[in-house]
């Protein structure tokens, strides 16, 4: 393990990185673009966390970084992509439990991972691309004797404030993509009440 930070067990969820630091202090050059920006802000909170890590706690991290991923992801636009075009289908009450679920997982993700800091640096490309409604904000992952990783963000305007709204590791693997491959199995064995019950598990996997 580097600091807090285990990039053997990054796997798809730690991709959800926003990066925009250099030796735990915001890259503020990046804040020109409003997207940018936005990673920059989550960032700075991230490594504050992390600094503080073994103090909080996991609980006390969770209770920390659960607001920070309220304002960077769109969660709601995240969980309908992840379950695909069932989602419509799905019944209003299922629909808003599967939402808090699938928030509850992304908080518990960071605050399982991000434990510690350990001079790691945290980089944000500036050059943030357009494509359409959305933005691309390219950014590394560098830890002290490791090779940098690249992980990019998709964001899209959501009541105001761009939003994260897809990860993509190693500049390639879309999370919610994985994602989706993962739920279909358990959506078509046991409809939404079983993903339901699934993430929750994964939420309380994460926070042993």
């Amino acid at each position: 393990m580097v600091g807090g930070l285990k990039l053997a067990g990054l796997g798809v969820m730690l991709a959800s990185l926003a990066l925009a630091a250099i030796g735990g202090a915001p890259a503020r050059a990046a804040t020109a673009d409003p997207a940018a920006a936005q990673i920059d802000a989550f960032d700075a909170a991230l490594v504050e966390t992390m600094k503080a890590g073994k103090s909080l706690g996991l609980s006390g991290r969770y209770k920390k970084l659960e607001p920070v991923v309220a304002r960077t992801f769109d969660i709601p636009t995240m969980i309908a992509f992840a379950v695909g075009p069932t989602w419509a289908q799905i019944p209003a009450a299922q629909r808003e439990a599967l939402t808090g679920a699938f928030n509850r997982l992304t908080v518990a993700s960071y605050a399982k991972n991000f434990d510690s800091f350990s001079g790691e640096r945290f980089v944000v490309n500036p050059a943030v691309v357009t494509r359409g409604p959305d933005k691309l904000v390219q950014t590394q992952i560098i830890a002290p004797g490791q090779a940098p990783v690249a992980i990019n963000y998709r964001m899209r305007l959501a009541g105001g404030a761009w939003k994260i709204i897809d990860v993509y590791y190693n500049g390639a693997i879309s999370q919610l993509t994985t994602r989706r491959a993962d739920f279909s199995a358990t959506l078509a064995s046991g409809g939404p009440t079983a993903l339901i019950a699934h993430l929750n598990a994964l939420v309380d996997k994460q926070m042993k």
